[in-house]
């Protein structure tokens, strides 16, 4: 095809912006024309093509709902969440590194008092998670909010899984005057990311695994900071190196440790075997991380809810 194939057209959409008012909504729109007509040029892409892919995004708009984002899940798919979160929240310093949302995140999980379980149903090896939230000399950040969530050991998440409670496995704690958090929860497992819709034919038909390793989110925040969204990862799990969302990072993946004795249990309040996970977390501070654009994070809203 001519490289200036449709090059006036493609003009004439880019001129069309000019009453736009806002000048970051202006310069995002020119940008995504002006690379998505050179997309349709390079590839040469048919109608029958370009149809396709709108049935596809329709279908996609059409499976997602209250419990279930198909679109979060395509864009995790695609790398495009990730890419989001390197440029908003470059990786290295002193600040924990931050990995994607994902699509089952919920506000509104029960505020839990320190050393509570998550786990309503008490399936699943038991896991004590401890440590401290932090500024980034090492000062603790006294309360500090934590909003956590994972899969059932089936792999599910409860709105996945009508034989859950509803918010099992979700909770909110509060950081204590030295900035400590403790909670029980459960080894996190491996698992599918739902392959039944439009996303997991995609998946199908590019060649690629559904899977992800085995992880527990974490929404980090507090007032001054920067909310971090995260995850801590198994140590030692098959897909730490083919993470189908692409959000994998060597900083976040941390020992399980393993525990036996049923004396030690018992001063956890579980039962052996038993796991223990000890990880701090360090937030940046609102005045060091202007987001790009002269704005907000992306993320900020949604997940205003777990703000403090």
């Amino acid at each position: 095809m001519r490289e200036d194939a449709g090059s006036a057209l493609t003009a004439a959409a880019r001129r069309s912006l000019a009453g736009t008012s806002d000048p970051r909504l202006r310069f995002v729109m020119d940008r995504l024309i002006a690379h998505l007509h050179a997309f349709i040029r390079e590839t040469e892409l048919t109608e029958a093509e370009w149809l396709r892919a709108i049935q596809f995004l329709t279908a996609t708009g059409q499976i997602s709902d209250d419990r279930r984002q198909e679109f979060i899940l395509l864009s995790d798919v695609l790398g495009a969440s990730m890419l989001v979160d390197e440029i908003n929240h470059p990786a290295g310093g002193l600040v924990t590194a931050s990995t994607v949302l994902g699509p089952f995140y919920r506000p509104g999980a029960r505020d839990l008092p320190l050393g509570a379980s998550i786990s309503q149903d008490a399936r699943g090896e038991p896991a004590v998670f401890s440590g401290r939230v932090l500024a980034p000399g090492g000062t603790p950040i006294p309360g500090a909010l934590l909003d956590v969530w994972e899969t059932n050991e089936n792999g599910l998440y409860e709105q996945q899984d009508p034989d859950q409670p509803d918010m099992n496995l979700r909770g909110r704690f509060r950081t204590d005057a030295a900035g400590r958090y403790t909670f029980t929860g459960i080894k996190p497992v491996s698992y599918a990311i739902p392959d039944d819709g439009p996303v997991g034919t995609l998946l199908r038909a590019l060649g690629r695994h559904p899977y992800r390793p085995a992880h527990i989110h974490f929404i980090v925040s507090a007032q001054g900071y920067r909310p971090l969204t995260t995850h801590l990862f198994v140590k030692g799990d098959p897909y730490l190196a083919s993470d189908a969302v692409f959000a994998t990072r060597d900083a976040l993946v941390v020992d399980f440790i393993r525990h036996d004795t049923p004396t030690e249990a018992a001063a956890h309040g579980v039962t052996a075997p038993f796991y223990t996970v000890t990880y701090d977390f360090v937030l940046q501070p609102l005045d060091t991380a202007p987001a790009p654009g002269g704005g907000t994070a992306p993320q900020s809203a949604r997940i205003k809810e777990a703000q403090p």
